[in-house]
């Protein structure tokens, strides 16, 4: 089935329907004007300016800061696309009356400079530079929006909260709020693949290794030869020299190694953590008439959906949209298992038109009598509006009982199941965690049902009637570990009344950061808050039951009727995440029943409701 929008009767105005009723009635050129601006610190940074053709008066400027080049050279007599990584926004907002200005930031492409880390506080003083710069210019109108995917998504909140006068939107997609929990230490657990894949990825750009740049199928074609100079440039030596002067980037497990907890700062640098390279923290300076569109997928890595939405409750004061979709990260696959075709049919670009047309061109595009929330319901493959976040009031609680079953209410005598940790084990590479590192996936968790069987679980009965849920379930286990730290995951599957089995989604937490604390007001989340800070980390004691309560990922799924909701627990992801604690795979024993009754929580109602 389709994830498209054309006929959903979730808006007034279908995406699709405005952006092809939208009229585009400029030229895009050729090539861009290209040129370095030299920052407060000397620093030269490589821009390309993409002006419409045929255009007269002053425009609306689309700043997209990116680390995965502004624009690739080609092979002299080769062919391709120069622009893989803007293109789609160049091609969207050039023909329709937007400047496009598209940067290296720095260290990276044919920009100067080194990275000292991703999304440096660098980075967001240049963004205040070049947004003076835009404004400074014969065609600029003095109104500045900013989006892109992943890294420029969150480039773009790093922008708005210099304060700038001239921003006025930000479309962040598929981009982080926090790098620690919603990227590299999801539940505090590090992804020891992403840091060493994502790694390979810089390496290969920052230091133009087209030999290792090719294994990168975004950048598989053969005619792409490294970042292109700047148009002052003509024999490329500034290229070469910026080029050396990349070598002395930071490698990323060497970095996020250095991040174990939260908040905490480089030893060698106190005013440094992962603060630092996370927009939560400089959120106090997104100003409150500043629109954003948040956008991400239910498989959108390990916390990208829970970032948008974080930024959606917590700058509820601004205009703030929120869309989330049947997808992975930059939405390059439709990842519901009853899809129609692979690529999405959703009119992304028609929903990020109208935001920018609405808030940055200031047309009347009837934005205002939308639903500020979007969401789409798998299994259902239905779109659905929302008033609010999370949509679903009611929550169902069911126990974790003997013999594997969920049951309605809690046994009243209490027994022990337990599990020992495979540090073997994991949940393969077709899932939620490659698209992130910049690995191709396109068929997600198609052998589950053989992983899953390994897993120690519990099935509720068959459902009566269709079911949705809708946000973040909760896995309220009281457990004792072996050992005095633990990585805990809590899978959620649908087994269909065939045996089907269906991943659902995942929550994950390292067990030394059980402890919750409220959410700050920089930082608001609709599910249990940790601090992940090494003052409120603490080592279990051996043997001795704890609760621990489990968020799981967001997702929104309708469970069919006669089907069963099944909850399975594991102590490693071999696959992805590293050994806790390493080599001593830990004894788990849960809780069922009696006093310390271990539970799932679920937003769940009936579908029908919904309809």
């Amino acid at each position: 089935m389709s994830d498209g929008d054309t006929g959903s009767a979730a808006w007034q105005l279908p995406p699709g329907d405005y952006l092809a009723a939208r009229a585009a009635p400029y030229g895009r050129p050729e090539q861009p004007a290209s040129r370095y601006l030299t920052m407060r610190d000397g620093c030269r940074i490589a821009i390309d300016v993409w002006l419409p053709e045929g255009a007269t008066g002053p425009l609306p400027a689309i700043l997209v800061l990116t680390p995965y080049y502004r624009r690739f050279a080609l092979r002299p007599g080769g062919g391709g696309d120069a622009t893989p990584n803007a293109g789609k926004l160049i091609n969207l907002f050039v023909p329709r009356g937007y400047a496009v200005v598209v940067v290296d930031v720095r260290g990276t492409g044919a920009s100067f400079g080194t990275r000292d880390s991703f999304r440096s506080p660098r980075e967001r003083e240049d963004s205040r530079e070049i947004a003076d710069w835009i404004v400074a210019q014969p065609w600029s109108d003095q109104r500045i929006g900013a989006t892109g995917i992943s890294y420029p998504g969150a480039a773009s909140d790093f922008l708005a909260s210099t304060g700038h006068a001239a921003v006025k939107a930000i479309a962040p997609l598929f981009a982080v709020w926090d790098t620690y929990a919603d990227n590299y230490y999801p539940g505090g657990i590090l992804l020891k693949e992403l840091a060493r894949s994502y790694d390979a990825l810089m390496v290969a750009m920052d230091h133009d290794r087209r030999d290792l740049l090719k294994d990168f199928v975004y950048y598989a074609n053969p005619d792409l030869a490294g970042p292109h100079p700047v148009d002052e440039d003509a024999d490329g030596a500034l290229l070469a020299e910026a080029l050396h002067g990349h070598l002395g980037n930071f490698r990323q497990p060497d970095f996020m190694g250095e991040f174990r907890f939260r908040e905490e700062p480089l030893p060698y640098d106190p005013s440094f953590s992962s603060a630092s390279f996370s927009p939560y923290s400089v959120r106090e300076g997104i100003r409150a008439d500043v629109a954003v569109l948040a956008v991400s997928g239910w498989m959108d890595g390990a916390g990208y959906a829970n970032g948008a939405i974080a930024r959606f409750l917590t700058l509820r004061d601004n205009p703030v949209h929120l869309l989330l979709g049947p997808w992975d990260h930059g939405a390059r696959c439709n990842v519901s298992p009853w899809r129609a075709r692979q690529e999405p049919d959703f009119s992304l670009l028609g929903e990020v038109l109208r935001f920018f047309d609405h808030y940055l061109m200031q047309r009347a595009t009837g934005l205002e009598a939308e639903a500020r929330i979007h969401y789409f319901s798998l299994h259902a493959e239905a779109w659905m509006p929302a008033a609010a976040w999370p949509p679903l009031p009611e929550t169902r609680r069911l126990a974790l009982a003997t013999e594997g079953l969920l049951a309605e209410a809690a046994p009243a005598s209490a027994t022990t199941a337990e599990t020992h940790a495979d540090f073997a084990a994991g949940s393969g590479h077709g899932t939620r965690y490659e698209r992130i590192a910049g690995i191709n996936s396109v068929l997600y968790y198609a052998d589950w049902p053989a992983r899953e069987a390994k897993l120690i679980g519990w099935s509720s009965a068959p459902l009566a009637e269709e079911s949705e849920l809708t946000g973040h379930g909760l896995a309220d286990l009281w457990l004792s570990s072996s050992e005095p730290d633990a990585a805990l995951f809590a899978y959620l599957s649908e087994v269909e009344a065939d045996g089907t089995v269906r991943y659902v989604t995942e929550g994950l937490l390292r067990a030394l950061h059980r402890k919750e604390s409220p959410a700050p007001d920089h930082y608001r989340a609709s599910w249990p808050f940790r601090s992940f800070r090494r003052e409120d980390a603490a080592p279990l004691v051996p043997g001795q039951a704890e609760r621990i309560r489990i968020p799981l990922l967001p997702v929104s799924w309708v469970f069919r009727a006669g089907s069963r909701i099944r909850l399975s627990l594991a102590g490693a992801d071999a696959d992805h995440c590293v050994q806790v604690p390493h080599g001593r795979p830990p004894l788990l024993s849960l809780r069922l029943g009696g006093a310390q009754a271990s539970a799932l929580e679920l937003p769940l109602r009936p579908w029908r409701a919904a309809r």
